[in-house]
């Protein structure tokens, strides 16, 4: 089987009192199958995980794989902070038959290098599918250096790891320290291709919730060996990959969606929509792509 090389970290769109919409969540990841993922992760950074209970993550998990299960595989997000709620997560995960999971670093508690190390061993000892490590600082303030990943990369299904530290350097010590087997993925839209450049094999997207295809066709392009067309698209894209940054992932990408007729819905505190002036930057960033 190919290595998938788009992989989109779905928002999780929200009914008015701000309940999960299974439904719209269903379509969302049938829109995106439409529009060039190859795979696609749920209940991440991007889908507000920390305000999501339990019961609801797992109820998203079942309805993306039912919808598009026989299309693209499926990951769940089930990393967290508190170690024994990670490995339960994961498990009840693993029995609804998901293809994967992401682990993020946990957040927080700031646990050294053999904290982490423990922390991740014992999340893919208690299940049989393929784990994918999460390393992102700015979000949990601890940095899964390349050393604790390799060795944590000898545990049988931890097959990737999605790199989000922005440190080319650093990225390039982990793909000298780990096996060809071990799949990276850049984390930030905008590093995607300098990082495929040193051995990343594709992205766990943001962006591709409004230019999959054209994500798609970068990653594609890279791989065939059209590097020009994919520094091409990439510069095309850059601005976009910069402005879903106006504010606090995931709000522009919500709002941007909702600007586009996908009905995703608001925020559950403590994040609320963007300013007006976010907004507008964000109207005008959809229009220059004539996505609006």
């Amino acid at each position: 089987m190919s290595i998938p090389g788009l992989l989109t970290a779905m928002v999780t769109p929200y009914q008015e009192d701000l309940g999960v919409d299974y439904v719209r969540a269903a379509q969302l990841a049938e829109y995106l199958c439409d529009n060039g993922s190859e795979a696609l992760v749920v209940s991440g950074t991007t889908g507000e995980s920390p305000v999501l209970k339990v019961e609801e993550k797992i109820r998203l998990f079942a309805a993306v794989k039912e919808r598009v299960g026989d299309r693209v595989p499926v990951w769940a997000g089930t990393g967290s902070n508190d170690t024994a709620a990670t490995v339960e997560l994961s498990k009840k995960a693993e029995k609804l038959g998901i293809d994967g999971i992401m682990l993020v670093t946990p957040y927080y508690n700031k646990p050294t290098q053999e904290g982490l190390y423990r922390h991740f061993k014992a999340a893919a000892e208690s299940v049989q599918v393929p784990i994918m490590l999460y390393n992102v600082p700015g979000r949990t303030s601890s940095n899964l250096l390349p050393e604790t990943i390799a060795r944590l990369t000898e545990i049988p299904n931890i097959k990737a790891v999605k790199e989000a530290s922005g440190n080319m350097d650093q990225v390039s010590l982990l793909g000298s320290l780990v096996s060809q087997e071990v799949v990276i993925y850049s984390g930030d839209d905008s590093l995607t291709l300098p990082l495929m450049a040193i051995g990343a094999q594709g992205v766990v997207s943001i962006a591709s919730h409004i230019v999959g295809k054209e994500i798609r066709a970068m990653v594609d392009a890279f791989k065939g060996g059209e590097v020009e067309k994919a520094r091409q698209i990439h510069l095309e894209l850059f601005p976009i990959f910069k402005g879903l940054f106006v504010c606090t992932n995931p709000i522009p990408v919500k709002e941007a969606l909702n600007m586009m007729g996908k009905g995703v819905g608001g925020f559950r505190p403590p994040l609320c929509e963007a300013s007006e002036s976010e907004r507008e930057f964000i109207r005008q960033l959809l229009g220059k792509y004539k996505l609006i």
